[in-house]
């Protein structure tokens, strides 16, 4: 599995032929060094939203309504087919999405969720993608919590973990995270895009490395591979 950093908290994996798009913040995300356009042109076989806020809701409903599907939560699903997506997938958290590029199941998270406009997003969650033989957790924006351990116990090739601090857990409290997934690779995320987001993720970096974790910092529109 390839992971190419966007910027705040947007991927885009691939393995294969297939690639799935989590958060597309692409638009409007200073440090997103992709157009809208030039994404559109992939052919993302999925976009995958772990909860409703602009930063992460993104450019959902741009590829939504090109047939591409969004999953998420029921609430997230229902508002994208009101608002023109074609093949949105509403879930709920502990389901799972399979699909012939691989599979995603939401799990709690810490956090909020709504809409720009004030619509509910439904719960917060992370997602476990599961694609070309690898399992990556996506944080979305949780704090620590203790089950975090049950997601570890599935076995992680990779976590991304928001460490910018003010709306997420900073570098610290994330690296507090690795404990409890112990994932083989951990990547930092949600740092540095706007102002308030002033975690670094060199300081998560140093903490996964007394860990015995392989901590990658991306910038944006770097990959690496598992």
């Amino acid at each position: 599995m390839q992971i190419r950093f966007l910027g705040q908290s947007a991927f885009v994996l691939q393995a294969g032929e297939h690639r799935v798009l989590i958060d597309p913040f692409l638009q409007g995300n200073p440090a997103c060094p992709v157009t809208l356009d030039e994404a559109l042109g992939w052919g993302v076989d999925a976009v995958l939203i772990t909860h409703a806020h602009g930063d992460h809701w993104g450019n959902a409903l741009d590829f939504g309504r090109a047939g591409v599907p969004v999953i998420g939560t029921a609430e997230i699903g229902g508002y994208a087919m009101k608002q023109g997506a074609t093949n949105a997938v509403g879930m709920n958290i502990g389901g799972t999405y399979r699909a012939p590029w691989g599979s995603v199941m939401l799990t709690p998270a810490w956090h909020s969720s709504s809409f720009p406009d004030g619509t509910y997003g439904g719960m917060p969650t992370g997602l476990v993608v599961e694609m070309g033989g690898k399992r990556l957790y996506h944080a979305g924006d949780t704090c620590l919590f203790s089950d975090m351990r049950l997601i570890g116990e599935l076995g992680l090739d990779a976590a991304l973990l928001p460490v910018g601090d003010h709306y997420t857990m900073g570098p610290q409290e994330a690296a507090r995270c690795l404990d409890l997934l112990r994932p083989s690779v951990a990547v930092p995320m949600h740092y540095g895009t706007f102002p308030p987001l002033t975690g670094d993720p060199q300081v998560f970096a140093r903490e996964g490395a007394e860990r015995g974790v392989d901590v990658r910092v991306l910038a944006p529109g770097e990959s690496t591979e598992l």
